[in-house]
């Protein structure tokens, strides 16, 4: 076995599998992959992209070792290249300690378009053990030691014998050189449509010790056969530390993982070391099919040590495998619940803070130009409010300003934008221009910026709604120039809100240092904590910089709807919440055949 597969904590925490209810596929950060919101604002639209979306598997040999004490620790970012010859990236496996044979399971996905050629580019980092806490994708490359590139283009893979292909790894320049800088694998395989899963949970008895001076901390590796014979790994448990009678927390596996009930699966029980040499406690092959058995009959199967120079024979161990849990799932998608009648409901929240400059000086963030060009507010409610008008069922938005003194002379952390008394909402986008454009001819700027008030009371609606409606979810969308004062405050109100049907959308507008956002967004790995220690249940922010978005980094589309989904189906699963029966729709993925 290449190493252990991490990304946090050392390489001990599972990879690939579901640790609180089903597993949620990783969002994907490229407009090259697929996301189900992104694509159904599309085909709204009469925008009917022709693919197959793939899965790819990688795997690499030989790798160039550059730690002194021990081997490289790879990670893979892959990359598919623009017709300007500029990389987007499609997404990054995991890191995997102290390996140079290494087999990632986290996949790269990517829409395979028939009618197009898609070179990819595939860079091999050595990743410095400092970084092991973090997670992946916040990860600086330039921090990191290039290990080697591979390229080719997709269609070179997919009508591959086995749609696996092997490439050797060279300098960036494409300078191959005399160094051998290792090969690098790349098996694809087509998405399955399919909304079924599996949980189980695992247990073994009387493993055998393989530690000296302690027990054995097993863990399992679960991989699937392919048709070429090999096997792609597709899970991994957690570590149990020293003890020889292990139970693993529960791990879902969708049929994108397994393809079949009988296909046959090779699960390995290995001792973790933190040199990356795992030593194989046993093995044995079963399929789902097999596992489900396993559970009816409550019976346990034994371990194999296969032959090897020691001893020239398979050798049956006392040590077995007992599947406590055995249940199949139905995973649905965020375009089932959107075509059954599930609702999205979005509020909108504008800061009037002085930090946003004087309105009446044209460097001002909020200075209405008299030719008619829009501020960075006007352009930021015009372009968010376009996608988030498609996914609001009546188009009526609550709408706030906060950090302004409003008519009385009092500085308000949340009044409503429209000025009135009465009612909060405000008809559709050109509502909230209008109401923004009134706002600022009578309220003065002022401050501190406080995003608490506003979060709470989009909390208070969002709440109020689970008496009567539980097929409605909220997002209230924070348009700021991003200096905050209330960190801690807000996070109190952000945890409190992660157990609500409410995500926060944060578009930053102008050059500020959007740091404090960022830490508010938790896409470090690590979940808000309160000033009480209460950590938030889910991560419910996403924050977008619009200067990004401008500068042609990614869509406004994907920004914006790059993570809904996931926390949609975060909470719609955690609590067991299915769509409606009537007019579920086929999920499918795929939109050719290869």
């Amino acid at each position: 076995m290449g190493g252990c597969f991490s990304d946090v904590r050392g390489g001990k925490q599972a990879v690939g599998v579901g640790l609180t209810g089903p597993s949620l596929p990783p969002m994907p950060t490229s407009d090259v992959a697929h996301n189900d919101a992104v694509d159904h604002f599309f085909r709204a639209r009469g925008i009917q992209p022709l693919f197959t979306q793939l899965e790819l598997s990688l795997s690499g040999s030989n790798l160039r070792d550059r730690d002194i004490i021990s081997k490289s620790d790879p990670m893979v970012v892959a990359y598919t290249k623009k017709r300007d010859g500029t990389l987007e990236e499609l997404g990054r496996t995991e890191v995997i300690m102290n390996s140079l044979d290494p087999a990632w399971i986290e996949k790269i996905t990517v829409a395979y378009h028939f009618e197009i050629v898609q070179p990819l580019i595939f860079h091999v980092y050595d990743v410095d053990t400092k970084y092991y806490n973090l997670p992946v994708k916040t990860l600086k490359l330039n921090d990191q030691e290039f290990l080697g590139e591979g390229s080719c283009v997709l269609s070179e893979i997919v009508t591959k014998q086995g749609q696996s292909l092997t490439l050797d790894l060279h300098n960036r320049n494409g300078n191959r050189g005399l160094k051998n800088l290792g090969k690098l694998t790349v098996h694809a395989e087509e998405t399955v449509a399919s909304r079924n899963a599996i949980e189980v949970i695992f247990h073994c008895s009387h493993l055998d010790n393989k530690d000296l001076f302690s027990k054995s901390d097993p863990f399992l590796r679960i991989s699937r056969i392919v048709e070429n014979g090999g096997s792609v790994p597709i899970c991994k448990t957690e570590v149990v530390d020293n003890n020889l009678n292990p139970i693993w927390r529960p791990l879902c596996l969708t049929m994108q993982q397994f393809v079949s009930k009988d296909n046959p699966l090779v699960i390995e029980c290995f001792d973790f070391n933190t040199s990356g040499n795992h030593v194989l406690i046993g093995k044995l092959q079963k399929s789902v099919a097999d596992l489900e058995k396993l559970h009816k009959q409550k019976t346990g199967a034994s371990f194999i040590l296969p032959a090897s120079a020691q001893h020239g024979h398979e050798k049956v161990l006392k040590g077995q495998l007992f599947v406590d849990q055995f249940c199949e799932k139905q995973l649905y998608s965020f375009i089932d619940y959107v075509s059954s009648g599930f609702e999205f409901n979005f509020m909108v929240a504008v800061d009037f803070t002085a930090s946003n400059g004087n309105p009446r000086t044209p460097d001002s963030l909020h200075y209405i130009d008299p030719s008619g060009r829009f501020n960075a507010y006007q352009q930021a409610i015009m372009e968010v409010g376009e996608v988030i008008q498609f996914y609001d069922s009546d188009r009526r938005f609550p709408a706030w300003g906060f950090g302004g003194r409003t008519i009385d002379g009092t500085v308000s952390h949340c009044f409503n934008l429209n000025g009135s008394a009465r009612g909060v909402e405000v008809e559709g986008v050109q509502g909230i221009m209008a109401a923004y454009a009134s706002a600022l001819n009578h309220v003065a700027l002022a401050g501190p910026t406080l995003f608490g008030q506003v979060i709470n009371n989009a909390a208070e609606i969002a709440s109020q709604s689970l008496s009567y409606n539980s097929r409605k979810y909220f997002v209230l969308l924070i348009i700021t120039d991003g200096v905050l004062t209330d960190l801690q405050e807000t996070k109190d109100a952000l945890v409190r809100a992660s157990d609500l049907p409410l995500s926060i959308l944060i578009v930053g507008v102008g050059g500020a240092d959007f740091k404090q956002m960022e830490i508010l967004d938790a896409d470090n790995g690590c979940r808000l904590e309160s000033s009480t220690g209460r950590v938030a249940t889910r991560d419910i922010v996403q924050f977008v910089p619009m200067r990004e978005v401008r500068g042609g980094q990614t869509s406004v589309v994907q920004a914006l709807l790059e993570e809904l989904p996931g926390q949609f189906l975060t909470y719609m699963r955690s609590r067991d919440i299915k769509p409606g029966a009537v007019n579920i729709a086929q999920t499918s993925t795929s939109h050719a055949t290869i």
